[in-house]
């Protein structure tokens, strides 16, 4: 018999997917049986393509990551459909197994590096170690593919890097070691998990960028799992949205963000802070509520075998500024770059040089007791509520606890306050005698914010108090702040790495770079006609909501950001900001 001879003009056979998921349940046990935290999913990948899994905390994303990598917790399984990558079911494997293609053949970015790398193994031993736990080659010879691996991802010094520990290295240095030891093997498919929401927007900005090319070089296919809509609309080819365990819509990204069809895609696409968006306002013209001139803050570090001072970090390095009543005065930049820096040095958690006014009080110049009491007219919001709040309190004392350490009221009022307070953020009185974990993470955040509250200051330094919230959570937080400014008149200190974020929500910016102010003005200043190439960067990088947006191509990073570290005797050079019309301040 012969072989039949193909027919001309006949279309090829379609491509055999790298990876299929059919009706993929996967259950936790509980006492009252099996309880389902993703129910009924399908889908494919082919090779080269991009699939976003998207939707907020506690859909099911992650979830159906671990099902995938068999890396499930021991009292949740699958306990329903097939993972089969190529013509392997994943689900049916025992561990030996599966432990050989983890790795080789499919492999996995978590969202935070630290806590994925071994802190007393060094980088060139840990990218060895999985090169040779799949590939049985001489030492030497895995060291050399490692190092090949940080080049690829173009990690500055790559020979030097071998050598050193992870806390040696930034966030983003630590990501890309990740994705190195995730494509040295070079797999058929990479499961991203929130590689970016942990990066600064230049360091996210290089990360995808790195992606799409090892991508293309490579034809691996990529699963990423987000929430962040702008990564979604840059990097995917397909995207699926999921809503508490199951799938609500997946279509391609370009008619899911020109048609989405359900109403759950609608509200997630409408709560993205966009670029541009933000309705004008007139400037506050209040009182000055906190005044900074030319305030330093440095740290020393010590090292030889007497332990002298050699070297000082220049944390924050003669900044100026002042923030006035009713306003949002928005700190920007980078990690490292001394935001938060200034917001202990306000409320005097950190030693300082330079004048900081509070009230019209001088920090330096009070005692304990006047410090003490300075406090109750500046209050904190912290990125992570879960960590601020203490978990065996009840929310109610945990929000009038401000009011007993400054000796407000008795134990009646204070609790009057408390669910006052509830009732402007948005919660209930009965739900005062509950525990932080009984709550969501916004929820917490606005247990947070009515703490903050409760002494009616004047200032209240929100430090990434919305970076870690879903885009629905975080839009509902950010019109909750602006709401209570317009009721109480506060001030706020808003500090971020979000550029978008910032744009909806400030009166006035300031950039900060290496612990300096690089650029100042107001947000239509900075944003719409931004002077500082550092300043343009930043904007430059935001992932935009919207797949027919073209980025205009900027040069990559060549080095690492400079150190804030210097030797003694030594500093920074200080910037001369100059005014470029109506206080729009620049350095020179």
């Amino acid at each position: 018999m012969t072989a039949a001879l193909p027919i001309s003009g006949a279309e090829p056979a379609p491509e055999a997917p790298v990876l299929s998921v059919r009706n993929l349940t996967v259950s936790v046990a509980t006492e009252a049986g099996a309880k389902p935290l993703v129910r009924d999913l399908s889908f494919s990948l082919h090779r080269g393509e991009t699939l976003a899994i998207a939707g907020e905390s506690g859909s099911g994303k992650s979830i159906t990551s671990l099902a995938i990598m068999g890396l499930l917790p021991p009292n949740v399984a699958i306990s329903a459909g097939s993972v089969c990558l190529g013509a392997t079911d994943l689900a049916t494997l025992p561990e030996r197994q599966m432990r050989a293609l983890r790795g080789d053949r499919i492999a996995m970015i978590f969202q935070e590096p630290m806590t994925s790398l071994n802190p007393i193994l060094s980088v060139g031993a840990q990218l060895v170690e999985a090169i040779r736990a799949h590939d049985p080659i001489p030492r030497a010879e895995a060291r050399a593919r490692a190092l090949d691996a940080l080049r690829a991802v173009r990690l500055s010094q790559p020979e030097r890097r071998l050598d050193q520990y992870p806390h040696e290295l930034s966030g983003g240095m630590r990501q890309r070691v990740m994705i190195a030891m995730a494509l040295a093997l070079r797999p058929q498919v990479l499961i991203a998990d929130e590689p970016t929401t942990a990066l600064d927007v230049t360091v996210q900005r290089e990360v995808l960028d790195l992606l799409r090319d090892l991508q293309r070089d490579l034809g691996t296919a990529i699963i990423l799992i987000t929430h962040d809509m702008g990564v979604v609309a840059e990097m995917a080819d397909r995207v699926i949205v999921m809503q508490n365990g199951a799938q609500v819509e997946t279509a391609a990204t370009r008619d899911l963000f020109a048609r989405p069809a359900q109403a759950y895609t609608q509200s997630l696409l409408a709560a993205v802070p966009r670029m541009g968006s933000a309705p004008a306002r007139p400037a506050p013209e209040g009182e000055v509520v906190a005044r900074l001139t030319d305030v330093s803050v440095r740290f020393a570090l010590r090292g030889g075998l007497l332990g002298r001072v050699t070297h000082q970090v220049h944390a924050v390095e003669q900044v100026s500024l002042q923030i006035r009543r009713g306003e949002t005065f928005a700190l920007v930049g980078e990690s490292g770059c001394g935001k938060s820096t200034i917001a202990k040095a306000i409320v005097g958690l950190v030693p300082h040089q330079g004048r900081i006014e509070v009230a019209g009080l001088a920090l330096s110049e009070l005692d304990a007791a006047g410090k003490k009491a300075l406090r109750r007219q500046v209050q904190m919001v912290f990125q992570d509520p879960a960590a601020a709040l203490d978990p065996r309190m009840r929310v109610g004392d945990l929000v009038s606890e401000p009011l007993l350490i400054h000796g407000q009221g008795d134990a009646a009022s204070r609790r009057a306050r408390a669910a006052e307070l509830f009732a402007r953020v948005g919660l209930s009185a009965d739900q005062l005698d509950r525990y932080p974990h009984e709550f969501s993470g916004g929820q917490r955040q606005r247990i947070c914010i009515a703490r903050a509250l409760a002494l009616n200051p004047q200032l209240v330094i929100a430090d990434e108090s919305v970076s870690a919230l879903d885009v629905s959570v975080q839009a509902r937080v950010l019109d909750l702040l602006r709401a209570l400014q317009t009721e109480f008149g506060v001030a706020y200190l808003f500090i971020s790495h979000d550029m978008a974020v910032v744009e909806n929500i400030s009166d006035r910016v300031a950039v900060m770079y290496l612990g300096q102010i690089v650029e100042t003005g107001t947000r239509a200043q900075v944003f719409g006609n931004p002077q500082h190439p550092y300043t343009r960067r930043l904007i430059e990088a935001v992932p935009v909501p919207d797949p027919e947006h073209v980025r205009v191509a900027s040069p990559r990073l060549s080095a690492e950001i400079p150190s804030p570290v210097h030797a003694l005797g030594q500093g920074p050079q200080r910037v001369r900001l100059h005014d470029v019309g109506e206080g729009h301040l620049v350095a020179v």
